[in-house]
C-alpha cells in the first residue's frame, strides 16, 4: 500500500470515529431532555407534596442549568465535528486525491444542512430547548416567589442569582442553536 493510500485510509479512520464520537454525542444530548423532564417531575411533586418542601422548587433551576449546559455542550460538540469533517477533512481528502468531488463521499455532511425545512426544525428545537431549561427553571422561581413571598435574604439572594443565570443559559442556548442553512 502506497504512502497516499495509507493516508487516505487514516482519514477515513479518522471519519469513522469522528461519526461514532458524534453519534455518541448525540444520543447522550437527547436523552438529557428526557432526564430533565423526568427530574423536575421528582422534584416538583415533592416540593408540591407539602408547604414545608416549597423550597425544593430552588433545585429545579440548578438541574436547568447544569443539564442545559451539558446539553448545548455536547450540542456543539456535535455540529463542531460537522463542521470539521464539512471544512478540514473534506479539502483534506481533496488535497491527497486530487480528486475535487469529495463531497460527494461525504455527502450527508452537506445535504442534510440544505434540506429546506431544516431552519423551520432548528426554530422548533430552540423553543424546545429554551422551555426546558430556562423557562421551567423560571416558573419554578415563579412558583417559589409566591408560594413562599419573605424568604431569608441569603435564600433571596439565590433565587435571584439563579434567574440571572437561567437569563445567560437562554443567551448561550439561542447563540449555540446553529440555525444556519448549507454549509
Amino acid at each position: 500500500m502506497g504512502n497516499k493510500d495509507q493516508i487516505l485510509e487514516i482519514f477515513f479512520k479518522e471519519y469513522d470515529k469522528l461519526k461514532s464520537e458524534q453519534a455518541q454525542r448525540i444520543g447522550f444530548r437527547d436523552n438529557l431532555l428526557y432526564v430533565t423532564l423526568g427530574l423536575f417531575g421528582t422534584v416538583v411533586s415533592f416540593a408540591v407534596s407539602n408547604p414545608s418542601n416549597y423550597y425544593a422548587l430552588l433545585v429545579v433551576p440548578w438541574v436547568c442549568l447544569i443539564l442545559g449546559w451539558t446539553y448545548i455542550v455536547n450540542d456543539e460538540k456535535i455540529s463542531a465535528i460537522g463542521r470539521y469533517v464539512r471544512y478540514k477533512l473534506v479539502d483534506r481528502v481533496k488535497e491527497y486525491t486530487g480528486y475535487m468531488d469529495v463531497d460527494t463521499l461525504f455527502g450527508w455532511e452537506i445535504a442534510h444542512r440544505d434540506d429546506k425545512h431544516r431552519k423551520r426544525r432548528k426554530i422548533q428545537q430552540l423553543i424546545v430547548d429554551e422551555i426546558t431549561f430556562v423557562f421551567s427553571g423560571v416558573v419554578a422561581l415563579a412558583a417559589f416567589w409566591f408560594l413562599v413571598p419573605t424568604p431569608p435574604l441569603g435564600v433571596t439572594i439565590l433565587s435571584w442569582a439563579e434567574l440571572l443565570l437561567l437569563i445567560v443559559l437562554g443567551v448561550e442556548t439561542f447563540i449555540y442553536a446553529d440555525l444556519e442553512k448549507g454549509q
